[in-house]
C-alpha cells in the first residue's frame, strides 16, 4: 500500500489529503507537545525535522495519508527510518519514540484508530541499574573536582534527584531541613529532608550565593546543562572515573538508603522512583548492595534468635 501510495503521488493520480505531516502539525499544538519543558521540546523538534526530510520512494514519508499510515505494512516503513540511525541504538530509540507518541495523540483525537508503533520498535538495551559509585569512587570525585562540582555530587548522592533537577533547583525551594522538588520527568514532587553532611554545604554556600538556583558553575553562574557534563567530564576524567555517569549517582542514592535500613517505600518517598524501580535497582546490585543487605538481614535474625524467648532454638 505505502509503495502504490508513492507511485501515485509520483504521476500525480491522487489529489492530497489528510498525511502523517498533518498529525504531525496536530502533536505540535497539542498539550502533550506544549506543555513539556524546553529541553523536550528541543528532543521532538529534532526528530520531527528528522521525520519530514526522510524520503520514501519518490516521496517524502510525512507524504503518506492516514489510510497508509495506520496500516500494518506501515510498522516496517516507520521501522527502516529508525534503522537509519541504528548505528546510534539510543538516538534511534529517541526517534522511534517521538513517532510514537505523535500517533498515539493522533489515535487519542480519534485521528486514526491504530498506532502501528504502539509497543516494542527499540533497539537500546542497556541497564544501568548495576552501575553504582563506590566509596573509592566518591573520594576520587570528592577530591579532583571544584566546589561547584562536588556541591552538585553532595545534592545528587543525598536526595538522589535526576541531574536536569538538581541544576534547577532554586535557593526557594530549600527552608534549612527539606529540599522541594517537582521532576521533570514524571511531574512528581518531592519533598527531602536534608542529610546533615549536605545541609553542612548547603548552608555554607547560601552565605555567599550569587544566582537564584543553588548549583552555579565556578563563575557563580547557573549551569547550563551542556556546561555541567562537559566540566563533570573533565572531573570524572581527573579523578580516573570510568564507566560511570552522573546519572548512576541516583542508583546509587537508592543502594545507600536500603543499606541504611530504608524500606522500599521510604527510599522512594526520597527518590521519586517508583516503587518496581526501586526493587529492580536493588536486585540488579549485587556486590555493593545485596550481599551488605543479606549481612544485615542475618545479623538481625541472629538479635532476635538470641534475645527473643519465644523464638525458635538455634
Amino acid at each position: 500500500m505505502v509503495k502504490a501510495y508513492a507511485d501515485a503521488l509520483a504521476s500525480r493520480k491522487i489529489v492530497q489529503a489528510d498525511t502523517l505531516d498533518t498529525l504531525i502539525d496536530e502533536f505540535m499544538r497539542s498539550s502533550e507537545y506544549t506543555t513539556k519543558s524546553d529541553k523536550s521540546r528541543k528532543g521532538y523538534d529534532l526528530y520531527i525535522r528528522r521525520l519530514r526530510a526522510h524520503k520514501m520512494g519518490t516521496g517524502l514519508m510525512v507524504q503518506m495519508p492516514l489510510q497508509a499510515v495506520q496500516h500494518p505494512t506501515a510498522r516496517g516503513v516507520f521501522k527502516a527510518w529508525r534503522d537509519t540511525m541504528a548505528d546510534k541504538p539510543r538516538t534511534a530509540d529517541y526517534a522511534w519514540v517521538t513517532l510514537a507518541r505523535i500517533l498515539s495523540v493522533a489515535k487519542d483525537n480519534g485521528r486514526i484508530s491504530v498506532n502501528v508503533c504502539e509497543r516494542g520498535g527499540r533497539l537500546y538495551t542497556a541497564d544501568r541499574a548495576e552501575k553504582i559509585w563506590t566509596a573509592d569512587d566518591i573520594q576520587a570525585i570528592m577530591q579532583h573536582a571544584s566546589e561547584p562540582l562536588r556541591m552538585a555530587f553532595l545534592m545528587a548522592l543525598w536526595t538522589g534527584q535526576r541531574e536536569g533537577d538538581l541544576l534547577r533547583v532554586p535557593w526557594s525551594a530549600y527552608d534549612g531541613s527539606r529540599i522541594r522538588i517537582r521532576q521533570g520527568k514524571t511531574g512528581a514532587r518531592v519533598s527531602v529532608p536534608v542529610g546533615q553532611p549536605l545541609k553542612v554545604a548547603l548552608d555554607a554556600a547560601a552565605q555567599s550565593k550569587k544566582t537564584t538556583t543553588i548549583l552555579a558553575n565556578t563563575r557563580g553562574r547557573s549551569w547550563t546543562e551542556d556546561g555541567f557534563r562537559a566540566s563533570w567530564g573533565k572531573a570524572c576524567r581527573s579523578a580516573g572515573i570510568e564507566g560511570l555517569t552522573f546519572h548512576d549517582i541516583r542508583g546509587t542514592a537508592v543502594t545507600r538508603l536500603a543499606l541504611a535500613g530504608c524500606s522500599t517505600s521510604e527510599i522512594a518517598a526520597i527518590t521519586g522512583h517508583a516503587l518496581k524501580d526501586v526493587e529492580h535497582i536493588l536486585d540488579a546490585h549485587y556486590l555493593g548492595g545485596r550481599v551488605e543487605l543479606a549481612e544485615q538481614a542475618m545479623a538481625k535474625l541472629e538479635l532476635h534468635v538470641t534475645t527473643d524467648p519465644t523464638a525458635c532454638p538455634p
